[in-house]
């Protein structure tokens, strides 16, 4: 299969820019800080589960087009993930552009403002249509509900916590004042602030471990022109004795 290469000083298209299919709802991405810092710790934690999987795409916000010739229909979910696609970034995620492949993993991070009805709708899209796994999540009462495709459609999990996701291997710890996610090799979801804290926590060790490999240099340099100026001083007084 050949492969095509655009020309040198061209930019590949941005994938899901048909403006038939619109890349904005005009609907802001979160209405609170709590809701916004739960979609970039889901978007940024499963992004880098997958950074070295050139197929697994992950994303937040885009709006989804399942049905060519109807962009009316579509839903914009907080963040998905869609297995067997490749990594490139697109206005909106346009399934029969998409190798027919509608995203298997939904999340939606519930607002203030969310209501039922809402939720319900989002449930009826992504079941109609084809999501695999799907969990909607108000981290303001902390409350987790997934679901889970069995027999054609979307069921319920009956019991959250220690739920483990069959696509991403993560598990749903709810014990908590608040919702801990863990990756199939145990480690915490971590908050982009946490990611920064602990990039300048290593930042500092690997100073302070400077500082402390150079003290000890210097400490070295100083014995040894102290054992130098011994050699010396011996070997004068030597000299001395002998004369």
């Amino acid at each position: 299969m050949s492969t095509l290469i655009s020309p040198p000083g061209t930019r590949r298209p941005i994938r899901g820019m048909n403006p038939l299919y619109p890349s904005s709802d005009g609907q802001p991405i979160a209405e609170s800080g709590l809701q916004y810092r739960w979609i970039v710790t889901l978007h940024g934690n499963i992004d880098d589960m997958y950074r070295d999987n050139p197929h697994v795409f992950v994303a937040a916000d885009n709006l989804i087009y399942p049905v060519e010739g109807q962009p009316e229909i579509c839903q914009a979910p907080d963040v998905y993930v869609a297995f067997g696609r490749p990594k490139e970034d697109r206005g909106s995620y346009i399934v029969f552009e998409e190798a027919g492949i509608f995203p298997q993993v939904i999340f939606e991070v519930r607002s203030p403002s969310n209501r039922e009805r809402d939720m319900a709708r989002k449930l009826l899209f992504y079941n109609q249509y084809g999501a695999e796994e799907y969990y909607d999540f108000d981290p303001n009462r902390n409350r987790l509900q997934g679901y889970i495709r069995t027999n054609g459609g979307l069921d319920d999990v009956e019991e959250m916590h220690n739920f483990v996701s069959p696509r991403l291997g993560v598990r749903f710890d709810t014990s908590g004042r608040e919702l801990v996610i863990y990756r199939p090799n145990g480690e915490r979801f971590q908050t982009f602030q946490e990611v920064m804290n602990a990039r300048a926590a290593a930042r500092d060790r690997a100073e302070a471990e400077r500082q402390r490999a150079e003290a000890e240099r210097q400490r070295a340099e100083a014995e040894r022109q102290r054992a130098e100026f011994e050699r010396n001083r011996a070997t004068r007084a030597e000299r001395d004795w002998s004369e």
